[in-house]
């Protein structure tokens, strides 16, 4: 099948096809094309270029894009939209004034999700979790990488990681599994958090590698959460049994987190809301991508992570949603888009780069996706008439995807 887009106002994105992430100032680097095509056969871009150069092209499919924005999708490498119910409850308590920390030391935020997700059928958790993820195709992202973590046992934990299998075959997205056993202490193990870590590391991970259903190990390493420590013991266990490490770090303190994941090979550390001078002198020095959450900070009411430090640095800063009900129960890229560039100083082909070819870095496929290349999949978003690419997240209320195209299809 061939699909041709034509008369585009800007193709954005362009990169070349050996790219695999962007560092540092590199990130305002991507190349665009005002008046272009693009055409792509069997879902893989083979030509695009100035509208003057096309010539003729038999199409099985044409989408005329005059007054619209072509860009790749967005790759979404950090969410948690399998769950059940909400928590707007506690949404309250925090305008009032409670701190996540105090949320959840009353037996709150993770441990709320996981009493209500082991009385949900996996078929419930499947329908909502495929609106959820619905609602993020159209708003433009074709990559979303899902993580456990609201189970807290051996058998809730399967359960959601079966859910997420279910969303790959279901869904036209590509979609990355992530174990997150160690999200937080189940309520069985109150007050005994070293036995926790052994049963994720004896019961768990063993059962998850033996089942198939997960490709990456994450560990929630904070305070008040897992040690560095046990971190390390169970990024280490999960790599044994071929689950490659993803962390969460520095959401609320500098935990050493970040050396820890470093350590390990970690393909991103998240969050990093607290991430020091050291933290980003570590990273430079490493080949761990970081990846900043601002829809986290913006509804937690935490520090936006510095990422302005981080890519004059040189890192190659990832952007992600963390859609959850906690903490960022939104996984509209668009608007993080628009909270990269206003509260964390990113310029739009920054924030762009972060959200695209970085995120798809930070879950090893950039190799074919995230950047407008010959080669590459045609996963691509036509954004509705704008006069611009700024103008994408400076109207940051304002629904402009058209299409999301992912394999060369529109959804």
């Amino acid at each position: 099948m061939r699909l041709l887009i034509k008369n585009i106002r800007t193709l954005a994105g362009i990169l070349p096809a050996e790219t695999l992430c962007l560092r540092g100032k590199e990130m305002a680097s991507a190349r665009s094309i005002d008046g272009a095509y693009l055409v792509a056969d069997d879902g893989i871009i083979t030509r695009f270029g100035p509208m003057d150069e096309m010539g003729e092209v038999v199409a099985d499919e044409v989408v005329d894009a005059e007054g619209r924005v072509v860009f790749p999708a967005f790759c979404d490498s950090h969410s948690h939209i399998v769950y059940a119910g909400s928590r707007e409850g506690e949404f309250r308590d925090k305008i009032a004034g409670m701190t996540y920390e105090e949320v959840a030391a009353r037996g709150g935020g993770i441990l709320n999700s996981a009493d209500r997700l082991a009385e949900a059928s996996e078929e419930e958790l499947f329908e909502a979790a495929e609106r959820r993820a619905w609602r993020m195709i159209r708003t433009g992202a074709a990559t979303l990488e899902i993580k456990s973590g609201y189970g807290l046992t051996t058998e809730s934990e399967l359960k959601m990681l079966r859910v997420i299998g279910r969303l790959q075959k279901a869904l036209p997205a590509t979609i990355k599994a992530t174990f997150l056993g160690a999200h937080a202490v189940g309520r069985a193990y109150k007050g005994r958090q070293s036995d926790y870590v052994d049963y994720v590391c004896n019961e768990m991970i063993p059962a998850v590698a033996e089942q198939g259903v997960a490709e990456f190990v994450d560990v929630f390493c904070d305070r008040g959460f897992f040690t560095p420590e046990e971190t390390a013991k169970i990024l280490e266990c999960g790599k044994r049994y071929g689950l490659r490490p993803k962390i969460h770090a520095n959401e609320l303190a500098s935990s050493g987190g970040v050396q820890v994941g470093i350590e390990y090979g970690a393909l991103s550390v998240d969050h990093l809301e607290e991430a020091t001078e050291q933290d980003v002198r570590d990273l430079a020095a490493s080949n761990t991508i970081p990846t900043v959450l601002p829809g986290a900070s913006f509804f937690s009411n935490l520090p936006f992570a510095p990422a302005r430090m981080m890519i004059d640095a040189g890192l190659p800063v990832a952007i992600a949603s963390d859609c959850n009900p906690g903490s960022s129960p939104s996984g509209n890229m668009k608007m993080l888009w628009s909270l990269a560039c206003i509260k964390m100083r990113l310029s739009p082909e920054e924030a762009l780069s972060g959200l695209t070819i970085n995120g798809a870095a930070a879950l090893g496929l950039s190799a074919d996706r995230g950047a407008i290349s010959v080669g590459r999949r045609a996963d691509l978003v036509v954004s509705k008439p704008v006069p611009s690419l700024a103008y994408l997240p400076y109207s940051f209320g304002e629904e402009l995807v058209e299409h999301t195209i992912i394999g060369g299809k529109i959804v």
